[in-house]
């Protein structure tokens, strides 16, 4: 394992770096069941070497930076599974740990994924919020995962997926002293959270708070990426962070993806113009897209 001798932070004022895209799809493609609560974080009690496989998969896209496949995991979830504390805390350093290794003798970044209140509930409020918690709450319930993954080594914290600006002010107020710098990463719809906040105010969280390395979305619309990183840019002054999916809609009804890709690598042009330094995809955008975007961004 070779860890990257710049720190982010230092990487970020000088070039744009490719991000992974979604570990959920790839996964999928590689045959795994991620019909359970936990999803993807199942795997790092039954198929470890799955998620290697497929952090392997975008290193071998071309990937600067890998999310760990802790999104979803919770000391409550996994002790819903029989799992204990201390087992538990071992599985955040294992989702860790698989990214480093996968990253073999390439200098790849880590970013531990830590995602939203409601994707450990599992039911889709990860994308309305407002969970009726108050932000002591919130931050109390992501300290203790935070804590654990930090304690693993990861280069960076990514506060993935987040809803709504209360929950991001919880999750910055539960990162404060962890010793690691983080990124803060909105899904949106248009020009406002899931939870209908403008853009600019919530952007502004990360004014001034020396831990956010980057600020931007993740999980949304690739044509909502433009007008993010734009005022992601101008808010706070910091790199931005830009991961959209593949611009399919999830049909609950159908219980699957439908409607046309929209995720274009060349639209990491202007995203980086604007300010993006960490770009890549999410759900549905896959090791080859990947790629592509990664020979569109090389120097």
């Amino acid at each position: 394992m070779t860890r990257p001798v710049r720190p982010l932070a230092q990487a970020l004022a000088r070039e744009a770096l490719v991000l992974d895209g979604g570990l959920s799809n790839q996964l999928a493609d590689q045959g795994c069941d991620l019909g359970d609560a936990l999803w993807s974080a199942r795997l790092l009690v039954d198929a470890p070497q799955e998620l290697a496989r497929a952090h392997a998969a975008y290193v071998a896209a071309g990937a600067q930076v890998l999310i760990t496949g802790s999104y979803q995991a919770s000391f409550e979830g996994f002790a819903r599974r029989g799992v204990s504390a201390e087992a538990a805390t071992r599985l955040f350093a294992r989702s860790v740990a698989l990214a480093r290794e996968a990253a073999g003798e390439r200098p790849v970044w880590v970013a531990a994924s830590v995602g939203p209140y409601g994707a450990v509930l599992a039911d889709g409020s990860e994308y309305r919020g407002r969970y009726g918690l108050t932000t002591r709450e919130l931050a109390r319930f992501h300290r203790s995962r935070i804590e654990a993954l930090a304690a693993a080594g990861p280069d960076v914290l990514a506060l993935e997926t987040v809803p709504d600006v209360r929950e991001a002010e919880a999750l910055l107020r539960a990162a404060e002293g962890c010793g690691l710098p983080v990124w803060l990463s909105y899904t949106v719809r248009g020009e406002l959270t899931r939870a209908g906040q403008p853009l600019p105010e919530a952007f502004a969280v990360a004014s001034g708070n020396d831990q956010v390395a980057a600020v931007g979305v993740n999980c949304c619309a690739p044509e909502d990426v433009a007008f993010a990183v734009a005022s992601a840019a101008e808010v706070t002054g910091k790199p931005v962070v830009a991961y959209p999916n593949s611009g399919e809609r999830w049909s609950r009804a159908r219980g699957g993806w439908e409607g046309p890709a929209s995720f274009d690598p060349r639209l990491a042009v202007p995203w980086r113009a604007a300010g993006a330094r960490l770009i890549g995809g999410c759900c549905r955008v896959g090791p080859d897209r990947v790629a592509r975007l990664a020979a569109v961004l090389a120097p």
